[in-house]
């Protein structure tokens, strides 16, 4: 395969890949709306071209793991869950990062909180939780290890911020449960990694797919679910959608549920809340800001994480 290495434009690479997928060689007559940028982040460049999109993956993505990953999102066993890449010869890489193509899908709105696809979205979850993994050896699920990194992005970015103390004592509740591991004790199902609604997206049938499986790989599927629980349990997702999510993912039988959901989900939510918390430090840091009001519920929930576990719906909830 061809590799793109030189020039470091990762956007205009992309956009030459996007392009040649569409086209080919032929002349482009696409609407100007439908050729653009996505995304340009150091964790994933996408560039849009008509019905196709190539991204660019973080740097120092390691190859192996990541050719086992997009290999599991073409798998025909999970066709009806992971938005499949695209097949076909292209640059291998843009400036040093793994560049992937696949299939242009329709996120959710934002402005349309009430649309919200969760009961799909834990359908799809459930769903991937309960097919069997492929053979051969795949790379462990990145959530665990996503919430420490945000942890130490935090460290560097705002140590002298005065919430950052409360934030660590919170991680501190999590790395005492995570074991030698950093897991939590891993069970071998196949999980997404770093779900959220983002991750979700229209296909040309209009059905919901996931996507983004730069995380994906064994591990315990609870932290799949650990995004909507804590903002359950912090107050910003209104106990109703809770209840719709959660039912949805049991009605499937995923096998992060059962009797008693939050003696697996108590570790997972609390480690999300400590994620997005230390996130929005660092970020509202480095962009000179004050903390905004959703930044601000999850610092204060991390507050009350030490002084007790996670009790759905009672004031000492993470």
């Amino acid at each position: 395969m061809e590799r793109v290495e030189s020039d470091g434009d990762v956007l205009g690479a992309l956009a030459l890949i996007a392009r040649g997928a569409v086209h080919g060689g032929a002349a482009c007559a696409c609407d100007p709306g439908v050729v653009r940028v996505l995304a340009d982040r150091e964790d994933g460049a996408v560039v849009r071209h008509g019905g196709i999109v190539a991204k660019a993956h973080a740097p120092g993505t390691e190859d192996a793991p990541h050719a086992v990953r997009v290999a599991l999102a073409g798998d025909p066993a999970l066709a009806g869950v992971l938005l499949p890449p695209v097949p076909g010869p292209r640059p291998e890489r843009v400036a040093g990062r793994p560049v992937t193509v696949w299939p242009y899908g329709s996120p959710v709105d934002p402005g349309d909180p009430d649309a919200a696809p969760w009961e799909e979205a834990a359908r799809l979850l459930a769903l991937l939780h309960r097919t069997p993994p492929p053979p051969g050896p795949l790379p462990a699920m990145r959530a665990p290890a996503k919430a420490a990194l945000a942890v130490g992005r935090m460290l560097r970015a705002a140590p002298d911020h005065p919430a950052t103390a409360t934030v660590f004592a919170a991680w501190r509740t999590v790395t005492e449960e995570l074991g030698e591991d950093g897991t939590g004790g891993t069970r071998a199902y196949l999980c997404h990694g770093d779900f959220h609604l983002g991750q979700l997206v229209r296909d040309f049938r209009g059905d919901w797919r996931l996507i983004d499986v730069d995380d994906a790989g064994l591990g315990d599927p609870a932290w799949d679910l650990a995004r909507p629980a804590a903002w359950f349990a912090a107050g910003l997702l209104p106990a109703e959608v809770w209840g719709r999510f959660l039912g949805a993912y049991e009605a499937v039988g995923g096998p992060a549920a059962g009797p008693d959901p939050w003696a697996r989900l108590d570790l997972p939510a609390r480690a999300l809340t400590v994620q997005t918390a230390a996130l929005a430090l660092a970020k509202s840091t480095a962009e000179g800001r004050d903390l905004d009001e959703v930044e601000g519920v999850m610092i204060d929930t991390c507050a009350r994480i030490p002084m007790a576990r996670t009790v759905p719906g009672s004031a000492a909830s993470p």
